[in-house]
């Protein structure tokens, strides 16, 4: 028992295996999005910055959706155009690997490509 009377079992610091974030699934959220708004768009630059905010957001309310529980997103997308570059994205972060993690899901056609990454991080 602590001083104000809650016993230290009261206080749920992971969550139960099947209410932890499912990376196949938030990969298939991911790319349904992706297919859904990109195919047979055209590379515009003045337009990416729109399509990228409008594309995250859209990904961060169908994980809101599948209702995982005391979980916080941050979805990033980066845009490009298609010139048969190499490209290399990277991130950083400090979480808890037994509840925090993240998908990520590519898409490309003869006129862009298009990276959104997913966090999923467990507020405790």
């Amino acid at each position: 028992m602590t001083e104000d009377g809650a016993k230290a079992a009261d206080y749920v610091t992971e969550p139960a295996f099947d209410r932890k974030l499912k990376v196949s699934r938030v990969r298939e959220v991911i790319c349904n999005v992706l297919k859904a708004r990109l195919t047979g768009t055209v590379y515009h630059a003045d337009n990416t910055s729109t399509w990228a905010r409008e594309i995250a957001d859209e990904i961060k309310l169908k994980l809101k959706e599948e209702d995982w529980p005391r979980y916080k997103y941050a979805v990033q997308v980066f845009i490009g155009e298609q010139r048969g570059e190499g490209v290399r994205l990277g991130c950083r972060g400090f979480w808890d690997p037994k509840t925090d993690n993240y998908a990520h899901e590519t898409f490309s056609n003869e006129s862009l490509f298009c990276v959104a990454a997913a966090f999923g991080v467990y507020l405790y």
